[in-house]
């Protein structure tokens, strides 16, 4: 049975009403409202009155400029030989390293992270989290959307990622940048779904970590044209847009034209090509983040990672000129054979610089309050060391490292058995992350998007922000 329009417009003056928007009077009376939807008026108001609330908090972090580092360490880090050791358990779980007192008494981490370590303040750890996915993509989607994968199409981005809804509700706040930026590209999880392809990140497509200049090749205008002469076509297009419009019934034309102006926008924008602009760096900065000459990317080192460092600096410029979130992929993390030498001879020194150095750096420049890092990947390792002196994928725990956004550095939340399996007390889910990124954002979860089927979702099913790291 459809709704008349009358019913469409009472529903629409009930969802304004809950977003704290004015209604009038016979908008709420339209279809009657409350007893459609159960409410009575005392408990529209009080609707009305948390989700003023929400607005408001909303508006004062858009007014600061939050933003938000995702360091998506891909593969899934081992929770044992990172921010969860295990010094008592046996051998077997255990595994072949030791482990460091930090700057904060009672909390201690792999002995591989002396420079994280001293500048554990800075930072918390949650070592509950917890999912039942241990696929990459799959696990991927799930972190990244807060939905779990279609099993009919597991490697298919079917709700959208935290970026895109990011983009869509902040996009407008500054058009000279993209809201969302992935360095280098998409990973299974991070695209638009049925939000559609604008709200896609923007791809650096060029990666930070190669030899050579980094440039970005959808900042630059094709090779002989000039800004002007961008201008002088827009023109040209515009007034053939006028003319079509007269005979487009169907609003695409407008939907193409936002489009093309975003794209112009960033093209044409001084800002963007100064935000992306790597060399502008100087070298000693460079090298504290662990720009290791010796290393020549993007040919892997013998531990089969790259020299990723760089993409992390980049970011860290990225929400300095202002972009909202981004995504830096710092695979690859899958430490099925000979994880140990992998980790001591390439990652963990790698993530040991670039870490504490982007934590350092945002302090330095005040940006640390205004900018949350959320470190994680995937899923966690296997309790027990495998065969091939490795750990599997596990979902059943894992940990996270966030900072900045107001975290209160030399926090742990959480906690996982003896062994590293299971939680033991105060269990979180991806969902929980999200929704504290969102928080820190200033986005609402609770708005319904429409998706493939045509029914409303909201942006997540679930979740609550981690209030004890704040």
């Amino acid at each position: 049975m459809t709704h008349s329009r009358r019913d469409r417009l009472g529903c629409a003056d009930f969802h304004r009403t809950l977003r704290g928007e004015a209604v009038s009077r016979r908008g709420l009376l339209k279809a009657g409202v409350l007893g459609m939807t159960g409410l009575t008026l005392p408990g529209l108001l009080r609707a009305q009155t948390e989700a003023a609330a929400v607005s408001t908090a909303a508006a004062d972090a858009l007014s600061r400029k939050h933003s938000v580092i995702i360091l998506w360490m891909r593969g899934g880090p081992a929770q044992h030989e990172t921010w969860d050791p295990k010094p008592d358990a046996p051998a077997e779980v255990r595994g072949e390293f030791g482990h460091i007192r930090t700057n904060v008494p009672g909390i201690i981490v792999n002995e591989f992270l002396p420079l994280s370590a001293k500048i554990m303040d800075k930072w918390s750890i949650v070592r509950s989290l917890h999912h039942k996915d241990a696929g990459h993509s799959t696990g991927d989607q799930l972190c990244f959307t807060g939905y779990p994968a279609d099993p009919k199409t597991p490697d298919q981005n079917v709700t959208p990622s935290c970026g895109s809804i990011v983009a869509r509700q902040l996009a407008h706040l500054d058009p000279s940048l993209p809201a969302y930026v992935m360095v280098p590209r998409n990973v299974p999880g991070t695209e638009a779904a049925y939000l559609g392809r604008k709200w896609n990140a923007f791809e650096t497509q060029a990666d930070p970590a190669r030899e050579g200049a980094f440039a970005v090749p959808n900042l630059a205008p094709p090779e002989g044209i000039t800004v002007d002469r961008l201008d002088d076509r827009r023109g040209l297009l515009a007034g053939f847009d006028r003319m079509r419009r007269d005979v487009d019934a169907s609003g695409q034309l407008d939907a193409v034209d936002k489009y093309r102006q975003q794209a112009w926008d960033l093209v044409t924008s001084d800002k963007a090509r100064k935000a992306f602009d790597l060399d502008a760096e100087p070298r000693t900065l460079r090298e504290r983040y662990g720009f290791f000459p010796e290393f020549k990317a993007p040919t892997p080192d013998r531990c089969g990672c790259p020299a990723w460092s760089q993409r992390v600096l980049l970011a860290r410029r990225l929400v300095e000129a202002g972009v909202r979130l981004v995504t830096v992929d710092l695979r690859w993390w899958d430490t099925h054979v000979k994880g140990f030498e992998s980790l001591k001879d390439g990652f963990l020194t790698r993530w040991d610089h670039c870490y504490s150095a982007l934590i350092e750096d945002l302090h330095q420049r005040g940006l640390l309050e205004t900018t949350m890092v959320v470190a994680w990947g995937e899923f966690g390792r296997t309790p027990k060391v495998n065969a091939n002196a490795g750990r599997d994928h596990w979902p059943n725990v894992f940990s996270a490292a966030l900072a900045g956004g107001g975290i209160r550095g030399g926090r742990v939340v959480g906690s996982s058995d003896a062994q590293g399996g299971e939680p033991k007390d105060n269990p979180k889910t991806p969902q929980d992350v999200l929704a504290t990124i969102y928080r820190h954002l200033g986005v609402d979860p609770s708005v319904n998007y429409t998706d493939f089927t045509g029914r409303p979702r909201p942006v997540l099913p679930s979740g609550r922000p981690i209030d004890e790291l704040f």
